[in-house]
């Protein structure tokens, strides 16, 4: 919850100008079945902060 937060915070502008959030998801297939992945993210000059979820 604490890094969607600040994902959140920083998203908004509340520290400057807005950063454009970036959001992936997939799904692979293997031989131990179904998998489901989603990530989250914000890239602000050379700092990035990112969020995955299997």
């Amino acid at each position: 919850m604490a890094v969607l937060s600040l994902m959140a915070l920083a998203a908004c502008g509340a520290d400057g100008e807005p950063v454009q959030p970036t959001m992936n998801a997939g799904v692979t297939l293997g031989t131990s079945g179904v998998g489901t992945h989603v990530g989250l993210g914000l890239r602000k000059g050379p700092f990035s902060v990112g969020y995955r979820v299997k």
